[in-house]
């Protein structure tokens, strides 16, 4: 026996194996080493660059790095501020046109009954009044398709009726009275969008105005509005800025110019990379001499806290209703060659007192935007002793009235939320939705008899004629709510005054609508008070 040789027979194949396990390590440290170094010798500045070229190389799947890119801006913008906000390219034309005051479109105003778009109103001069549709058309097909009865929803329907200015689009209408479909085809066009809902005397010379937000055309059409109802006996002024969003700095500063006399701080701004830059009254604005009041609430934000904060830090008018959003960052927009946008924080606003208007964001996006909600739980709606600002945040006007930072205007009248006429069966009706859903019906099923009527008044009388309450409570009963004659009893004047409310918007559009809701908004109601 050659015991060397059985030596080696033994001893080999763990040698072997030893000789591969130390082979894969080696490999295995080369190749980290090799992926380490390629960050290494990577400069800072390009490290996220190289994050995603390395994702694209070596990732075990495939993976778009644009897709990454476009999922990943947000995510780091929402570890800014709540505001910062990254546009894809597909939807920066939606966000701009409201903004922009006009849309390419048909021109209608819908809504939705049986999972079909009822046509409501059809705007004057616009593309359907021109070939014929009319208020109570169904639209059943678009361009061929079927749209009615498809369970689509009406931002799908809307989004094959809109589009460029120039265009056509091809709709199937079913009206009342004809049996077979009728076809239109529409060119698309410009389709003003209004900041300015209505303006009218509320009350001998006392105007209202409800503005919706503040875009391009706002200016031209407060100019205009607020002649109109000069020429009517117009002294004083409730300006409605409830649910007001925002929008435009310049819109809401030349506004406040309208108001003030010369050379008054409206409001500043300031950032990091951005010095102090002040907006100041010019002399000569066009209502000077009107009495104002300002109603806001927790809608109201960004420029329509602009405005109600320069009127109140200089003590030109009267701040009524419950504490506004709180939003005080001002965005710069960028667009990117590919049509997306990016509109990054740079500033600050300061109403004339100095105070911030943007509450805190420290605690994450969930708190700052659950913060409406917290305020309800805390009895905020309620009561204004519920609100407890710090001593730090306390600023004094001109004039010595003590107002508040640190989030938002805070109102120098506080009306709490109104829960006046509120039952269980009001609560389950406004929940599902039957309100609008009874008012929709009605209005399409007399449509011949309500077009006759030209005034809110009219509606009123007519309405109440016919007992519009026990029609809706019957229809209410089909619909799963059974009556509750002790319920209804308590909410009879605000489901009466709703359901007139709803009916004549559907025929006369705003005009109809907030001269009979008024009867039921308390804020407006207050602010009437303390002008009259």
């Amino acid at each position: 026996m050659d015991y060397n040789n059985k030596g080696v027979k033994v001893y080999l194949p763990l040698v072997i194996a030893i000789t591969i396990v130390a082979g894969i390590l080696i490999g295995r440290f080369y190749n980290g080493l090799q992926a380490e170094n390629r960050f290494i010798i990577i400069p800072k500045a390009n490290k996220l660059e190289n994050v995603l070229n390395y994702i694209e190389d070596e990732y075990v799947d495939d993976v778009s790095k644009d897709q990454i890119v476009e999922s990943t801006i947000p995510k780091i913008l929402e570890e800014l501020d709540p505001h910062s906000q990254y546009i894809p390219a597909k939807d920066l034309q939606v966000v701009n046109e409201s903004l922009e005051g006009n849309f390419s479109g048909i021109g209608i105003q819908f809504n939705m009954l049986d999972d079909t778009l009822v046509v409501i109103q059809v705007i004057a001069n616009g593309p359907s009044e021109k070939v014929g549709i009319l208020p109570g058309d169904r639209i059943i097909r678009v361009d061929g398709e079927m749209v009615a009865g498809q369970k689509m929803p009406s931002d799908s329907i809307v989004s094959r009726l809109r589009g460029p200015k120039g265009t056509e689009v091809t709709v199937g209408i079913l009206r009342r009275c004809v049996n077979d479909l009728l076809v239109f085809d529409i060119i698309r066009d410009n389709i003003p969008l209004y900041s300015v809902d209505i303006g009218y005397i509320i009350k001998k010379d006392i105007g209202y105005i409800h503005l919706n937000k503040f875009s391009r055309p706002t200016i031209e059409e407060f100019v205009a509005t607020m002649n109109d109802l000069r020429s009517k006996g117009m002294k004083k002024l409730i300006l409605d800025l409830r649910e007001n969003g925002g929008g435009y700095m310049d819109a809401a500063v030349y506004m406040a110019d309208q108001f003030l006399a010369g050379e008054e701080l409206i409001v500043y701004t300031q950032g990091k990379a951005r010095n102090r830059e002040e907006f100041r009254s010019t002399k000569g604005g066009l209502a000077t001499d009107i009495e104002l009041v300002i109603l806001i609430d927790e809608g109201s934000a960004s420029a329509s806290e602009i405005l109600a904060g320069a009127i109140q830090d200089n003590d030109r008018g009267t701040i009524v209703g419950r504490r506004s959003f709180g939003k005080g960052l001002v965005q710069e927009q960028k667009t990117f060659s590919d049509g997306s946008a990016l509109r990054l924080t740079i500033a600050r606003y300061y109403t004339p007192t100095g105070r911030s208007i943007q509450k805190p964001y420290s605690f994450g996006l969930d708190d700052y935007y659950n913060d409406l909600n917290t305020r309800y739980l805390n009895g905020e709606m309620e009561s204004r002793d519920s609100i407890k600002f710090a001593d730090s945040l306390k600023y004094t006007t001109p004039k010595g009235k003590i107002v508040y930072g640190g989030g938002g205007i805070m109102p120098d009248v506080f009306v709490p939320i109104d829960t006046t006429g509120i039952s269980d069966y009001y609560i389950e009706i406004r929940n599902k939705g039957l309100l609008y859903k009874f008012a929709l019906d009605y209005s399409d099923a007399k449509r011949t008899e309500l077009s006759c009527l030209e005034t809110p008044q009219e509606f009123i009388k007519h309405l109440n004629q016919v007992n519009i309450l026990q029609k809706f409570t019957a229809f209410a009963a089909k619909n799963g709510v059974k009556k509750n004659p002790n319920a209804i009893k308590v909410s009879e004047k605000l489901i009466t005054t709703q359901l007139i409310a709803y009916i004549a918007r559907n025929f006369l559009d705003n005009n109809g609508f907030y001269p009979i809701i008024q009867d039921i908004d308390n804020t407006l109601l207050k602010a009437v008070d303390i002008l009259d």
